[in-house]
């Protein structure tokens, strides 16, 4: 099974899959990016590398039995995609708490607000193999239980059940 977790950053996709218990093996590709040099060029105003997006799916590829992370999941074959949500406020804080300029957080919270990550993880893999959750003001490890959820096939899909449009 390969099982995508993505979501805006500051949705706590790292701290959430750090805490789940699974046999499949648990890759943060933000960490790949960097480890293999999976990059094209160094995006200044955000402060982030930009993905070379064909050398991570080509790395992805054959890969099986693997729980894999990251704002860019959702872009690469999954059986199954769980997207995390967050209120555009938490967003914020989230991101201010670990350095990240107020433009960045801002960027992101907009993002979150305009289910941005949630159109595309649907665009690419179909309502039925998304799963949304809230991690609004949700401890590490209630999230962590809810992927779980999703690996035990225990959770229905649930694209669609989490907006913050009337944030903005």
């Amino acid at each position: 099974m390969r099982v995508a977790v993505t979501g805006t950053p500051g949705t706590g996709k790292t701290t959430a899959t750090g805490r789940v218990e699974t046999d499949l093996d648990v890759l943060h590709l933000n960490d790949v990016i960097k480890d293999e040099e999976f990059s094209t060029e160094m995006d200044e105003e955000r402060g982030s590398l930009v993905a070379d997006m064909d050398a991570v799916s080509e790395w992805l590829d054959g890969r099986e039995d693997v729980l894999f992370e990251s704002h860019l999941a959702h872009n690469f074959d999954a059986d199954r995609v769980v997207v995390l949500r967050a209120h555009p406020d938490t967003v914020v804080s989230r991101l201010r708490e670990r350095g990240d300029s107020d433009s960045k957080a801002s960027e992101n919270a907009e993002s979150e607000a305009l289910d941005v990550i949630l159109s595309e993880a649907v665009h690419r893999h179909g309502t039925e193999s998304v799963y949304e959750i809230d991690t609004t003001e949700r401890d590490p490890e209630s999230v962590a239980a809810e992927i779980e959820a999703v690996l035990a096939d225990d959770r229905e899909p649930s694209a669609g059940t989490v907006s913050y449009v009337d944030w903005l």
